[in-house]
């Protein structure tokens, strides 16, 4: 798998290129700034970005649009962002492109190895990684909108839906049956006016779209 990194933290920086390293992960590229970055995804088109959201010169959201303005350029190239806080904002602005292969997670959870690969290699081949920091601030902001229809069991359903797990691993994680977990599904699209879809990723998006419009 190539990857290209883009973090401002040379320690940090150095640190992700040897967990990936060790992981069967070929880095091509590991730059510390939006110009940069832009200009490697380009020229490598990686498999996967693991991208930090600020980054020189300004610190603002350099990292984010470069990865947007990649995948304009090449439709569909993977992106994970790396925040060091909830911010809605990018999360939403992320999510706006409905071509799946996205992740958002807290730079915390790198210190859980194997979720962090996981999402790497979620990513990368075209599913989503939500951090579920992330989906509870987006659920909870739409409490008094069509969410408030949910069951406390639909939302948990729901909140490892945008973490971008199959059914068979919904029902493992929450210890009911495939059957129940379609059910759920089923009701969850009902209740927010959506459309039911076989296409994990895309169900993911639309969800989240609708969470954050």
């Amino acid at each position: 798998m190539r990857v290209v990194i883009a973090e401002d933290l040379a320690l940090l920086r150095d640190g992700l290129i040897r967990l990936l390293q060790a992981h069967e992960c070929d880095v091509v590229a590991a730059v510390e700034s939006g110009p940069d970055l832009l200009k490697a995804l380009i020229e490598h088109r990686p498999d996967v970005a693991v991208v930090d959201v600020r980054l020189p010169p300004t610190f603002t959201d350099e990292g984010l649009q470069a990865a947007i303005e990649a995948r304009r350029q090449i439709p569909g190239l993977p992106i994970l962002v790396l925040s060091q806080h909830v911010e809605q904002l990018y999360a939403r602005e992320l999510l706006s492109d409905d071509g799946g292969a996205v992740g958002y997670l807290l730079k915390d959870r790198v210190f859980d190895i194997g979720q962090f690969i996981d999402a790497v290699r979620r990513v990368a081949a075209g599913g989503t990684a939500m951090d579920p920091a992330v989906i509870s601030q987006l659920l909870a902001k739409h409490d008094d909108g069509p969410l408030a229809a949910l069951t406390p069991r639909e939302r948990e359903v729901l909140g490892e839906m945008a973490e971008g797990r199959s059914n068979y691993a919904i029902a493992g994680r929450l210890f009911i049956t495939d059957k129940a977990v379609s059910k759920h599904i089923n009701n969850i699209f009902t209740k927010l006016d959506l459309p039911p879809s076989t296409d994990d990723s895309r169900r993911v998006l639309a969800v989240l779209a609708y969470l954050n419009r």
